[in-house]
């Protein structure tokens, strides 16, 4: 099949993934292609969505992309959002750890201290001297192999440093554990300098850091985030793909036909069939594995492998009168409770009004995100909206002072929403992709394989349309 003829494509998943497919495939295809999106939701954006919270347009899903990586800027770029790409303010983060809030440590890789001074005001005493004595210890090795974040650093450097510093901010990423994710999918840098020969953790993240800015030369921003929310990424997209968008239908079977593809859809007494030259299935992977458990069932069973965690943001307006403080938000420690002895509700508070100088109701209301659900942990998932609504508040008001009665609120539900990147993660993916290879014409796209965050998704979203077009016009 060349370019010119006219071909059809379905995207299996309306998210960031599904969508920059869809934009790549008619870009390389061109006018006469025939792209389909097919999405059991009601509306596209799969796990990335933009509330309005007291007239202001508002994420919550994903919070921001990680602005180093070069895909959505890129992406914007193309689709004419360059403009709308924001950047934070200059407010740091801190942790609740201990049982008092401090300054996140610099000088650290996803919370691995480089120094044993860069941390000793968030460890205690013996926290500090754990850090400070691994220098002492033979060199790590993995010997090629992966392990989990925790058992690594708990035997190295000690269970503070893991409690009160890695898993918030792994918590924040993947909604999981640091004892069940692996090193070498959640931080590669750290492995990659342990494998180079490094002689201690802390040599190790010295390493893997990256190299301060030049004196006088302003450091690049390390997030961004879209001035109207990443609705308006989302829109773009599937405006710019031409794709037709089905909503509201689940895929419930895809079948060889032909020298292509059988989709049904919709109710299962009466589905729809749609026919397909080439699929891309940008679903999570419960969903992944269900449709390839008949035609690539090497993929369907390396994919049970991954499981998902739930999570979800509760957004508050509080009056414009209100004080933030001087930090752009707190992350909680595992385990960390009120003076009474209550556990606190959320694992993380986002200081939207601080962090991002342009986020303010239409009456200058000042927004707060509060993020909720850490992998295995289900009694918050369970609170009904009003409940979560006062947890966090309670939560807020123990952490900042801040009693102020929100003016608005949103509370958005993401069951399932974060692949959790296990021991092995990479051999697993590495797996279901060489399945998937074998079978021309259906890829894979989304935040299962190689990130969760939008760049990841972003770039196997591209990468699934480039094999296509390779299959199309071969």
């Amino acid at each position: 099949m060349t370019g010119g003829e006219r071909s059809r494509i379905a995207v299996v998943g309306g998210g960031v993934a599904g969508l920059t497919a869809a934009h790549r495939l008619r870009r390389r295809l061109g006018s006469e292609a025939d792209i389909v999106v097919v999405d059991q939701a009601d509306q596209l954006g799969g796990k990335l969505g933009t509330a309005d919270l007291a007239g202001c347009p508002y994420d919550v899903g994903a919070e921001a992309f990680l602005a180093r990586r070069p895909e959505v800027p890129a992406l914007a770029e193309e689709v004419g959002l360059g403009e709308d790409v924001v950047h934070p303010g200059p407010a740091s983060a801190t942790v609740r750890a201990g049982g008092r809030s401090c300054p996140l440590p610099t000088g650290t890789l996803m919370g691995v201290p480089s120094a044993a001074d860069s941390v000793r005001h968030v460890l205690s005493g013996a926290g500090v001297a754990a850090v400070r004595a691994e220098t002492s210890l033979p060199p790590p090795h993995l010997d090629g192999a992966d392990v989990s974040v925790g058992a690594l650093l708990r035997d190295r450097v000690g269970d503070e440093v893991v409690d009160r510093l890695v898993e918030p901010l792994l918590g924040g990423v993947y909604a999981g554990s640091a004892d069940g994710l692996g090193l070498r999918a959640t931080i590669p840098a750290l492995a990659a300098a342990i494998d180079a020969g490094a002689e201690s953790i802390g040599a190790a993240v010295a390493r893997a850091l990256p190299p301060p800015s030049p004196e006088g030369q302003a450091k690049p921003p390390v997030f961004g985030a879209f001035r109207g929310g990443y609705r308006s990424l989302i829109d773009r997209l599937a405006q710019r793909s031409s794709a037709r968008v089905r909503l509201g239908l689940p895929v419930r079977a895809v079948v060889p036909a032909g020298t292509g593809w059988r989709l049904e859809i919709g109710s299962a007494p009466s589905p729809e069939v749609l026919d397909a030259d080439a699929v891309v299935m940008a679903v999570p992977a419960p969903s992944a594995r269900r449709l390839l458990s008949e035609v690539v069932p090497a993929a369907a069973e390396r994919l049970a492998a991954v499981e998902l965690a739930s999570m979800i943001v509760v957004g508050m307006a509080l009056p414009s009168d209100t004080r933030l403080p001087e930090a752009s938000g707190v992350l909680v420690a595992r385990g960390e409770t009120h003076a009474d002895g209550t556990p606190f509700t959320a694992k993380a508070f986002t200081f939207s009004s601080r962090k991002w100088p342009h986020l303010r109701g239409r009456d200058g209301e000042v927004l707060v995100r509060a993020s909720v659900g850490r992998f295995g942990q289900a009694a918050e998932l369970r609170m009904d909206d009003g409940e979560l609504l006062r947890g966090v508040r309670n939560d807020l008001a123990e952490l900042t002072g801040i009693r102020a009665e929100p003016v608005d609120s949103v509370v958005a539900r993401w069951g399932g929403g974060l692949p959790q990147y296990g021991v092995g993660h990479l051999d697993t993916v590495a797996g279901i992709e060489s399945a998937m290879a074998e079978v021309p014409g259906l890829t894979l796209a989304g935040a299962m394989l190689h990130g969760v965050g939008v760049p990841a998704c972003v770039a196997t979203g591209e990468a699934a349309a480039a094999e296509l077009v390779r299959h199309l016009t071969a």
